[in-house]
């Protein structure tokens, strides 16, 4: 009787490190955008952390923004012979070759928080929020503190190309619909950081009479807010009052922001990306689980009535 229960406890043990030995004997290539910005930082260092802690060997790839880059990683870790690749796309398209290049290697690619315009085959699944969600609810702020006061709005939108980019703006723009004294009077690209979109800004500042014809600042992300913010201040013009600034990612600084009174509300994009994708692969490495196409994860709107003080310390030891 004793010898069968050690062997029952063997037995369950074995089970309860069934899932740590597979992630253990992982290898993962991560093709990284880059470090465009605060989100971005916080996405790779909780990327290996998720994976340091699961015992998986990390290969990561920075690509500085540039698509070719991303290819050339995948293409390298494929000659590897990782287990799995993980992937945040710089752009929606030009994936299809080397994806099928993934497939035909049997190494399982999962996204994240960006999609490529590609067959749903070509990978596994994609871990990411919904980002036409997240440019609704930053609309809705809008509609719902404005009222029927006119509103001219400029836009930042994401890198050209990018399914947040596009996304975002869809959804924000779906969100402002029916309200005719609503209008986005400037939309240009500000490229996902501070340094662009202080400068775009400037631009918007300067044809939209020193910024006395705006009403509100829509940034797709919160770097090129941050940005922005500080083009406000220098025209002479109170951000966050005299021009209202909503943004998306909910990143430290734009709480600080917030804090001040200089930025008014931001959309939550987690920046945990890796757990949920780490636990996918480990499933399908396992005994063959698939999951679902799309893993959702929460978008959550702040303002300045969250404790956003409170929330920056929270978040200001999180990597970004």
């Amino acid at each position: 009787m004793k010898i069968l229960k050690t062997l029952a406890g063997a037995v369950a043990m074995a089970g309860l490190m069934a899932g740590s030995a597979v992630a253990a004997d992982m290898t993962v290539g991560f093709s990284q955008i880059g470090s465009e910005s605060g989100w971005r930082a916080a996405e790779t260092t909780l990327t290996r952390e998720q994976a340091e802690k699961r015992g998986i060997d990390l290969k990561f790839a920075d690509a500085q923004q540039k698509q070719e880059n991303q290819i050339k990683a995948i293409r390298s870790f494929i000659a590897q012979g990782v287990d799995a690749i993980l992937l945040a796309p710089v752009v929606a398209t030009g994936w299809d070759q080397v994806l099928e290049e993934a497939k035909d290697a049997e190494i399982p690619v999962v996204l994240l928080d960006r999609q490529v315009d590609s067959s749903d085959d070509l990978y596994l699944t994609a871990v990411g929020s919904d980002l036409e969600h997240e440019g609704e609810v930053a609309g809705q702020w809008l509609v719902d503190n404005v009222g029927d006061k006119d509103c001219n709005v400029v836009e930042l939108q994401g890198t050209t190309g990018s399914s947040p980019a596009i996304k975002r703006k869809a959804g924000f723009e779906k969100a402002i619909a029916g309200h005719d004294n609503i209008e986005i009077v400037r939309s240009q690209t500000g490229d996902f950081t501070r340094t662009k979109g202080k400068e775009v800004m400037e631009s918007f500042l300067k044809a939209e009479n020193g910024g006395k014809d705006i009403c509100a600042l829509y940034a797709h992300n919160d770097d090129m807010a941050v940005g922005a913010i500080q083009a406000i201040k220098e025209a002479g013009l109170k951000p966050g009052s005299d021009i209202l600034v909503v943004s998306i990612d909910a990143v430290p600084d734009i709480f600080l922001a917030m804090a001040a009174g200089e930025a008014n509300a931001t959309v939550e994009l987690t920046p945990n990306m890796a757990g949920p994708a780490f636990d996918a692969l480990e499933a399908y490495k396992k005994d063959g689980t698939m999951p679902p196409k799309f893993i959702q994860t929460e978008s959550k709107l702040f303002t300045q009535s969250d404790d956003p003080k409170a929330v920056y310390e929270e978040k200001k030891n999180q990597g970004y």
